[in-house]
């Protein structure tokens, strides 16, 4: 050993730690000049700064860097989708049946007019089907975030929420079922066509109730207390996240899957309403920033006129979905107007989606990216401007505290 060996040798190599420290003051720092300067939502702080930090800017976050930020991303869908899914009451739904009948149609028009667009520009069929599955959902985080930002509450920020779990559930489910067309297309055998999205959509479904059940007993056991039901349900997430990436599950199914089940099978109320969203925030900061870092403006060159003709198909399909049934449920037409535009945004959900495909056959997720990303980039951007404009004009938006 030399005289100096007890030195960090160079490079240094990436720290989990320091890089979720570093992503998360980026972030901040990003976040806060926006929202000062600009008077936009933080979100577009967050993710103009990963853009800023990523290949299409400074560089500082390579390819390798972002693959290993992910597990944060996981961990912050999970905890966006867990709270989503607690906040979708199944006995509301059976009162307020045309509130599912919106969200089931809204779902499928928006899947039929993104596909039929995409083929008609000249799409594989297989591949415009999936980047339409992918264009059902709504990004949960945005709609969520933005809504706690401008602390909003009324008929608009909550069915955007329940319609937003409902298009989640749709697009994960028709996620599932095409996979046995992409394993066809690369001629995999019959077991894996037939059997992979069976064990996706059960298993996920499986370990979202075991979850569950072990929330309800572990709570009962601890009794009425916020503090430990809340370390608890942070726990239970995280330990979801790594046993659904452990068993090749679904992440984003089985979290949802999670929140709903802990909402609707909690019959003693055992489970108490703690709010994870201030540690969740933290993760939230780091899901922006590295989708940002993940999207290049180089890629919108080449897809930037079919990413207009997917975002037209993808709005017009939601809006004619829910203006058509909201109706019936006692909404007026002005905000049945800006629930539409509420739904508008797509980010690190579609993105998860879009890695998916790719970690099974990088040729179709490369193919699919070119096809979905360019619309992505122009709907992180724009979505959360989108969602504060609606719960604004709907008057659901409480001043927020620094004003």
């Amino acid at each position: 050993m030399t005289n100096f060996g007890f030195l960090p040798q160079l490079p240094f190599p990436a720290n989990p730690l320091a890089l979720f420290g570093l992503l998360l003051l980026a972030g901040l720092i990003g976040g806060e000049l926006v929202k000062r300067v600009l008077h936009l939502p933080r979100i577009t702080g967050y993710v103009l700064m990963g853009m800023l930090l990523g290949s299409g800017g400074f560089g500082l976050l390579d390819d390798k860097l972002i693959g290993e930020s992910w597990i944060f991303v996981d961990i912050a869908l999970g905890l966006v989708l867990f709270e989503l899914g607690r906040r979708l009451d199944i006995g509301w739904l059976r009162k307020d049946r045309w509130l599912l009948a919106t969200g089931v149609l809204e779902s499928a028009l928006s899947f039929g007019f993104i596909c039929f667009a995409l083929i008609y520009f000249n799409v594989e069929p297989l591949y415009a089907a999936v980047a339409a599955a992918i264009g059902v959902s709504t990004s949960p985080a945005v709609v969520m975030l933005v809504a706690q930002e401008l602390r909003a509450e009324g008929q608009v920020t909550e069915r955007a929420l329940n319609l937003v779990a409902i298009n989640s559930v749709i697009a994960f489910v028709l996620m599932a079922m095409l996979l046995s067309g992409i394993h066809h297309e690369y001629r995999a055998g019959w077991i894996m066509v037939a059997l992979h999205p069976v064990y996706m959509l059960a298993g996920s479904l499986i370990l979202g109730h075991v979850a569950c059940m072990l929330t309800l007993l572990l709570s009962r056991w601890l009794g009425k207390n916020a503090e430990r039901h809340f370390v608890l349900l942070l726990a239970l997430v995280v330990v979801t996240v790594g046993v659904a990436r452990m068993l090749e599950l679904s992440v984003l199914l089985a979290l949802l899957a999670y929140g709903v089940m802990a909402r609707n099978l909690d019959r003693r109320h055992d489970l108490m309403a703690v709010d994870t969203s201030r540690v969740g925030q933290l993760f939230f900061v780091v899901l922006f920033v590295v989708g940002g870092a993940s999207l290049q403006l180089s890629g919108f060159a080449a897809g930037g006129a079919l990413a207009l003709v997917y975002i037209l198909a993808r709005f017009a399909g939601k809006s004619i979905g829910v203006m058509s049934l909201t109706y019936f449920s006692g909404v007026r037409a002005g905000s049945a107007g800006l629930l539409c535009i509420a739904l508008t945004p797509m980010s690190n959900l579609a993105l998860a989606m879009v890695q998916g495909t790719a970690t099974l056959y990088p040729e179709f997720g490369a193919k699919l990216a070119a096809i979905v990303l360019s619309a992505v980039l122009i709907l992180e951007l724009l979505g959360p401007l989108a969602v504060q404009f609606a719960l604004k004009q709907a008057g659901e938006a409480a001043e927020e505290a620094e004003k």
